[in-house]
């Protein structure tokens, strides 16, 4: 196997960090490094590529963005997140966006070189403190969302501004996207919220990508 990844990071000492424990974990590896959307888009529409690394935050926009237009421009891609960013909103919203693993920066490098060779092997890389927590939301949480979440309707209004927590838009960002104040957003997310019972972007996160919101 040979694969070609791309490591989507603006900090130089931490993609040359990836770039190293990339040779450990799979020695026939080539990488390349972009460090902002703009030069990561570039590199994508250039060459082809098995595995993109992709922070979250880049200086030119979120990582997130990056993940929905690998999914839908390069489906043959596998997307895996690496980031400082431990907490659920960010990482169901990575995972609806379409990532196929979570890990975390401040993981050793050994345990990093693990879960990369892991997905070599077909197994889906995630942090274990993750993984524990996709278990733990999905066992207190997501089934009962969904069953009751699943007969409700919501106007076409809820609708655009649950797209866009799903996709990890902020109000503001949501609001200037839409056209519309960031109180009229804060309004349309607690009717969302009340209508779903559901009280974090996490589980509207989750919801989005089942009501089918966040595929193009």
């Amino acid at each position: 196997m040979n694969p070609r990844v791309l490591i989507v990071e603006d900090q130089a000492h931490i993609a040359v960090r990836m770039c190293d424990l990339l040779q450990d974990a799979l020695p026939n590896a080539q990488a390349a490094i972009a460090g902002s959307l703009q030069q990561a888009r570039a590199l994508l529409a250039r060459d082809a590529w098995t595995l993109a690394l992709v922070d979250l935050g880049l200086p030119d926009g979120s990582g997130l963005d990056l993940i929905t237009h690998i999914r839908q421009q390069h489906a043959g891609i596998s997307v895996v997140v690496i980031t400082v960013h431990d907490d659920d909103e960010h990482l169901f919203a990575a995972l609806a966006a379409g990532a196929q693993g979570y890990l975390l920066k401040e993981q050793t490098d050994d345990m990093l070189v693990l879960q990369l060779r892991l997905w070599s092997q077909g197994q889906p890389p995630l942090s274990p403190r993750m993984a524990t927590r996709i278990l733990e939301h999905f066992r207190r949480e997501a089934a009962p969302v969904s069953s009751a979440a699943a007969a409700v309707s919501l106007t076409p209004r809820e609708s655009e501004v649950l797209r866009c927590i799903g996709r990890g838009l902020r109000v503001h960002e949501t609001a200037l996207l839409l056209g519309v104040a960031d109180s009229t957003v804060m309004s349309f997310v607690k009717s969302i919220y009340s209508k779903l019972n559901i009280s974090s972007r996490a589980e509207a996160a989750l919801e989005a990508a089942r009501r089918g919101l966040t595929t193009p």
